[in-house]
């Protein structure tokens, strides 16, 4: 198998599995022009812990880690498979590059996972694994997670960051998100590095990006887009998947690290 691209996904609210908006089929025509993967590797905020973790488990639960929505998301399952022998094969590269991962049986898949992997891959018929996210990372640091597992795109393994492009829980749950200039400026900034390939700038986003800290409060939503940069090898071209924005502030875009851009 050819190397496979890694991606960043804009998983938005929980509500994104039941209203797909743009981002949902463009996902899905994404999902069925790649190679079929061996394994998706999913990189979410919602499972962070101190040093790495690696879900080994066989069937891993749908997790409803979230509370005031619709019913009907508490309802959903993603009934996708682990893959425990390329699950390990992440905690040995991991350690291979001096982080101190281990394995974890229990873990099911946070809506960070399930919620953008019912659009990417909606039958659920390719396995599933996450790796937990660093609770204590900067911008360098998230990029050399992403190398570190870059080998396994080699291996048949899909590695997606799952963050969202901009992540303002204030605005969002006070109602106060009615001002999308700010979250499409932020946008096009980070589009253009990722179109032109610039990792330094990419890196740099939070530091210098127009309207960074209003767009991360926090910045756990954006540390997977620079895990999937990391992922991706030198050079690869790029892709943007245009998700617009929802609720007013929340920006859809998602990013394929490994694969041209398409033509008009």
């Amino acid at each position: 198998m050819s190397r496979l691209p890694s991606l960043f996904v804009s998983h938005g609210a929980p509500t994104f599995a039941l209203e797909p908006g743009l981002a949902g089929p463009r996902l899905t025509a994404l999902g069925h022009e790649l190679p079929r993967p061996e394994a998706v590797l999913v990189v979410s905020p919602h499972w962070m812990t101190p040093a790495p973790r690696v879900s080994t488990a066989v069937q891993p639960a749908t997790i409803h880690d979230f509370g005031g929505f619709d019913t009907a998301l508490y309802r959903m399952s993603y009934p996708a498979r682990g893959h425990a022998e390329l699950a390990q094969r992440a905690v040995q590269q991991l350690r291979d590059a001096g982080w101190p991962a281990q394995p974890d049986e229990q873990r099911g898949l946070d809506h960070g996972a399930w919620v953008p992997l019912m659009h990417l891959f909606p039958a659920a018929d390719v396995p599933v694994f996450q790796v937990s996210l660093l609770s204590r990372l900067d911008a360098p640091s998230a990029w050399a997670f992403g190398q570190a597992l870059a080998p396994l795109a080699d291996e048949g393994v899909l590695i997606v960051g799952s963050g969202s492009l901009t992540h303002n829980l204030y605005e969002f749950r006070s109602g106060h998100g009615d001002d999308e200039a700010y979250a499409a400026e932020f946008a096009a900034w980070v589009r253009e590095a990722v179109e032109q390939g610039d990792a330094v700038r990419l890196q740099r986003t939070l530091d210098d990006a127009p309207h960074a800290r209003r767009a991360h409060p926090t910045p756990e939503h954006f540390w997977p887009l620079l895990v999937a940069g990391g992922a991706a090898a030198g050079g690869a071209p790029a892709r943007v998947i245009e998700g617009g924005i929802t609720h007013g502030v929340l920006a859809m875009d998602s990013y394929a690290f490994g694969i041209a851009a398409a033509t008009a």
